[in-house]
């Protein structure tokens, strides 16, 4: 009897090891004969399994990231990480990998559990306990609201909002707690007594002692946009004209790369400066009295490839088929890659979340990411994060703040569905024509993609 048990319990040992290695052969397999729109599938898709497969268990939220590190715990979901989740399981519901009603279940998770999660005047922290929906602090007085991590979230949110419109009671209760929590966030609280300008963070216990104004050029003109659309605690014009535009490096109007930089850094900055803020907001013939924002995108994405083309300091790897510097895992902890940081350091969702302005250099490094490193770069999540063929270094992460651009930008590229969900926001609507933005929903020019 003894040894039926050894046996049966030996070839149960065997079954759970083959299928769970069939699981992970499965989730990581590469099929290398695929058309462009078939691999811009798989990559959306492959991806997207980091906010449902990965997904906190008792609150739905994105994790910050894959692996534990810098002193982050299993329990750290990210809020503005979430956002970016919200839009993907929405896209994951549109192109049928799940269905709608576990998509709209997921979401109702997600928003039951920040119902009674912390928050502070309406703004939640940039990190909570994914069990407990307390305040993780992300720095020593990081401890309360982080307003720009709290637009990500909500720029996610009002998608979903305007997404899931049936009559069902999942959908409507979906919505209704959403406008509540939306209605609910004093964004001219963070003013700090009525100043003309945004404040970062608040916190109960450090009050303003961060004293982080939020000034342009960077990615938070959604901050701006959202604070300006609030239905009931909308920040004046003049928040916007005097606090976001009022710095030394918002307006540049100098040439990179024989490349007109409107606004930002010499060089551009990081590229997520062009992906986090547009994910919902449509830059296609959006504008305003200080740039059109299709074509600040546009040029910021091309100095950014020109620079990896032009490779001053000689890493192995960089070319045409392999650009794109954004903030990311790097062989020396975590970094702002930029050409005025240039570390060797690729990271794939730089060119990729990229698609919707330089389609045709994207699908490139797609490719070449895909088809020639896919070994080195691909897994379980999409690609990781991020990776340096000069310093022999590949990252064993991912980020949700990475992933969930990948998958929203290509199909903002493939069907303009994130920004379709977003403009049509009625308070978004009143938000952009308050701060005196145009908007067309259309490219009037995409010349510069042929240089």
């Amino acid at each position: 009897m003894k040894n039926n048990y050894l046996l049966l319990l030996a070839i149960c040992l065997i079954i759970c090891t083959v299928s769970v290695s069939f699981a992970q052969n499965t989730a990581t397999q590469r099929p290398k004969k695929l058309t462009d729109d078939e691999l811009l599938e798989l990559v959306q898709k492959q991806t997207f399994r980091y906010f449902w497969d990965f997904g906190h268990p008792v609150s739905g939220m994105a994790r910050e990231r894959s692996n534990v590190a810098f002193e982050y715990g299993g329990e750290v979901v990210t809020t503005g990480g979430t956002g970016f989740g919200l839009m993907a399981i929405i896209i994951a519901a549109e192109r049928k990998w799940i269905t709608r009603e576990q998509a709209a279940e997921r979401v109702l998770k997600i928003v039951n559990f920040l119902w009674k999660a912390d928050s502070f005047h309406g703004v939640f922290p940039h990190w909570l306990n994914g069990e407990t929906g307390k305040v993780i602090r992300f720095s020593q007085k990081d401890d309360g609201g982080d307003l720009v991590e709290t637009s990500f979230l909500f720029q996610g949110l009002i998608c979903a909002r305007q997404y899931f419109t049936a009559d069902t009671p999942t959908e409507t209760q979906l919505r209704n707690k959403i406008l509540w929590m939306w209605e609910g966030v004093e964004w001219n609280w963070h003013t700090q007594g009525g100043q003309n300008v945004l404040y970062w963070h608040w916190s109960p216990n450090n009050g303003w002692s961060m004293n982080h104004q939020i000034r342009g050029w960077n990615e938070c003109l959604i901050t701006y946009v959202l604070a300006a659309s609030s239905p009931k605690f909308s920040i004046e014009p003049n928040v916007y004209h005097q606090g976001w535009t009022a710095s030394t490096h918002f307006r540049n109007e100098r040439e990179f790369y024989g490349i007109k930089l409107p606004l930002g850094f010499d060089y551009g900055g990081p590229l997520f400066f062009s992906h986090y803020s547009f994910l919902g907001l449509d830059p296609r013939g959006l504008k305003d009295n200080y740039a059109d924002y299709w074509q600040q995108n546009l040029n910021h994405t091309l100095i950014n490839r020109a620079h990896c083309l032009e490779n001053p300091k000689k890493y192995k790897g960089y070319g045409k088929n392999s650009w794109g510097l954004t903030a990311s895992d790097s062989h020396v902890g975590y970094a702002a890659h930029s050409p005025a940081e240039d570390l060797g350091v690729i990271t794939p969702t730089a060119a990729l979340s990229a698609f919707p302005y330089t389609p045709e250099y994207s699908m490139e490094a797609l490719k070449h990411f895909y088809f020639d490193l896919g070994d080195k770069l691909w897994s379980e999540y999409g690609f990781i994060d991020a990776f340096s063929e000069h310093h022999n270094w590949y990252a064993k992460s991912h980020l949700a703040i990475d992933q969930g651009p990948i998958i929203v930008m290509i199909e903002n590229h493939r069907t303009g569905l994130i920004w379709k969900l977003f403009m049509s926001s009625p308070d978004v609507k009143r938000g952009l024509d308050k701060l005196g933005f145009t908007y067309t929903g259309k490219v009037e020019s995409n010349k510069a993609q042929k240089k």
